[in-house]
């Protein structure tokens, strides 16, 4: 099948007259099924609806260009949440946008969601628009936006928008179609699982439902405010839950926001369904004389096995967005995609990816959870593995066996998603010795992400002697096969609960280690997670105990540069960082210390400083160091 429209000319060559749906989004057309917007437009063509697509539109001419659709706007921010996709987490504006054709940014505005639906509502009255993919999922109650360092409305409330769709929006949108051509009318539209609706207070219909605080409760600049907001922050989170969630409301004014319960996510049966779509696996050819889409390049021989994460990291939006249960497709499926992608014309052998937001997840995370939903108390992997956790890698390992034996593939690479905890737990390491063998393509990324106990909890992250144990068999594995291979660990510094000393104790890590890491990642407190419930309140909405935050640039500039501490432009910085925190005794020439100052004599090391571990350095990390 060809590209959907993106232009009138393409629309008449179809002989539509006029759309059904015009779905407009932030992103440049891509049809890939890794894009929201390819998914969600193959869905509704499959089921006989005519869409137009509405790539970034900027004038009221672009809005205009496909008239008035027969039942309504589907609006998306893109891939990725505008403000995300704008600026960096020191909130410094990107020059680049990998969404975008040409890699430049500008092409979307701030707020891309709010700005598409006013703009559709001023120009065609009362048409239903219906809104999702993430920027709308992570908004959709009270939030804190970072970017303007105060808790915004829903973004129902401030979009105008009829309807939201939160999660992965498959099974909402044909019922939401099916509904409107069956000649309902939007607002009747608002018993459908997995949607949001804004409703006057004196309209709305009680019944049984959680109540969070109000907008006014939880943006108040008060201590109680706070509060309100950790608890509006929990309330979501554990309703998030296809087989535990209820109705939950939130007043806004005199109206209240309304999220119905969770979808429950596809069957096999049905993802199988979705990704056997046409997809053209490219971007719309009218980019190419722009270069292309750089975000295609990532994924474009790459495949999706699985969807949620039971992982559920404290700042990542998955558990939120696509929840903690785990979906997955079916061999035949994964290998028929896998099979188009080695007709591709510049296809060179190599499947660059298999996996998911977990690669390693195929299945439930115990035996209960498809009757009685995920725990709403704790996590099923962190701090330490629940003993409920069914802890298998034979279904994936058969999988990539399969993949690496199709012909024409030369190598099938799992590059990044591994949960390594998950992993060493598994008794069995036939998948782990495979892995390593024939699944990496010389490096390995996986996500300690810190190495402190205190930070690691208030994560959602187990600590860091797991991780040990996964390096040190990783490399053991790795001389066995004869291959030079090595971890590339994601860092985060500044994550609430991370003091100075604990910045300190992850730089010594790395020195230990001998690793020299050439990016770190600032904590973003992006929409929705509960890292970013902390970081706004200083509260753990868990436990309401309260949570260090370093919130001060200049803290967290210093935290950021201990972790690359061996860089000669952050010395003066590390210098400054360390004095503060009393430790003299890192500063010198000796093996142990991070940077050296000619005026600073080294001296007793403080009996309050944390004990540096002596351990042996693994010497496979000496290589990584000079690689």
């Amino acid at each position: 099948m060809p590209f959907l429209p993106i232009t009138k000319e393409e629309m008449s060559e179809r002989g539509w007259v006029q759309p059904d749906f015009v779905l407009i989004t932030g992103d440049s057309y891509v049809d890939h099924p890794s894009f929201g917007t390819a998914i969600i437009s193959r869905v509704l063509e499959k089921a006989s609806y005519k869409v137009c697509i509405l790539p970034q539109p900027k004038t009221d001419d672009d809005y205009k260009r496909f008239g008035r659709p027969r039942l309504a706007f589907l609006i998306n921010g893109g891939n990725i949440d505008s403000m995300v996709a704008h600026y960096t987490a020191s909130k410094k504006r990107r020059s680049d946008d990998a969404y975008t054709a040409g890699g430049k940014a500008g092409s979307r505005p701030d707020r891309a969601v709010i700005v598409y639906s006013k703009a559709v509502r001023r120009l065609f009255g009362n048409v239903p628009v219906c809104i999702g993919g993430l920027e709308a999922s992570l908004r959709r109650f009270a939030h804190y936006d970072y970017w303007d360092d105060k808790v915004r409305p829903s973004v129902l409330i401030d979009s105008s928008a009829d309807l939201l769709m939160y999660g992965m929006g498959e099974k909402h949108i044909v019922e939401i179609a099916d509904r409107l051509n069956a000649g309902e009318n939007v607002s009747e539209l608002r018993n459908i699982l997995g949607t949001c609706y804004a409703v006057k207070t004196v309209d709305y219909e009680p019944g049984s439902a959680k109540e969070c605080p109000s907008f006014e409760a939880v943006s108040a600049l008060t201590e109680r405010g706070k509060k309100d907001y950790a608890k509006s922050c929990r309330i979501q989170h554990e309703m998030h839950d296809s087989v535990r969630g209820r109705r939950v409301i939130q007043r806004h004014g005199d109206k209240i926001v309304v999220q119905n319960p969770p979808m429950p996510p596809l069957t096999q049966e049905e993802m199988d369904e979705v990704y056997a779509l046409p997809f053209m696996r490219d971007y719309h050819p009218s980019y190419k004389k722009l270069g292309g889409v750089p975000g295609i390049e990532e994924v474009k021989f790459s495949i999706i096995h699985n969807r949620g994460c039971f992982g559920a990291c404290n700042f990542c939006s998955l558990a939120y967005h696509q929840g903690r249960v785990i979906s997955c497709r079916s061999h035949d499926s994964v290998i028929a995609e896998a099979k188009k992608i080695t007709q591709m014309p510049d296809f060179k052998g190599y499947i660059h990816d298999v996996g998911g937001p977990t690669a390693n997840f195929r299945a439930p995370s115990c035996d209960g959870q498809e009757k009685r939903g995920m725990c709403a108390d704790k996590k099923c992997l962190a701090p330490t593995m629940c003993k409920a956790v069914r802890v298998s890698h034979s279904d994936y390992l058969d999988l990539l066996r399969k993949l690496r034996a199709l012909p024409k593939v030369k190598k099938v690479f799992v590059r990044s998603g591994i949960r390594f905890d998950y992993l060493v737990a598994d008794n069995d390491d036939s998948f782990f010795k495979e892995l390593v063998e024939h699944h990496v393509s010389g490096q390995l990324k996986v996500a300690p992400e810190h190495c402190s106990k205190n930070v690691l909890d208030k994560m959602g992250k187990p600590h860091i002697e797991v991780y040990n144990r996964f390096k040190n068999r990783f490399y053991e594995l790795t001389a066995k096969v004869g291959k030079k291979q090595f971890l590339v660990p994601y860092l985060m510094s500044s994550h609430p609960g991370s003091k100075i000393d604990d910045a300190i104790e992850l730089a010594l890590f790395l020195k230990k280690e001998g690793l020299h890491p050439e990016q770190v990642q600032d904590f973003y407190p992006t929409p929705g997670t509960v890292s970013t419930c902390m970081f706004y309140t200083g509260i753990d909405p868990f436990t309401m105990e309260e949570v260090y935050v370093p919130t001060t640039a200049q803290e967290k500039a210093e935290q950021r540069a201990l972790l690359q501490y061996f860089r000669p432009e952050n010395k003066k910085i590390v210098l400054s960082a360390l004095k503060k925190a009393g430790r003299f005794d890192l500063i010198g020439r000796g093996k142990n210390c991070l940077v050296y100052d000619d005026e600073v004599k080294p001296k007793t090391k403080p009996a309050s400083a944390q004990k540096f571990d002596k351990s042996k350095r693994n010497v496979s990390n000496k290589q990584n160091r000079k690689k």
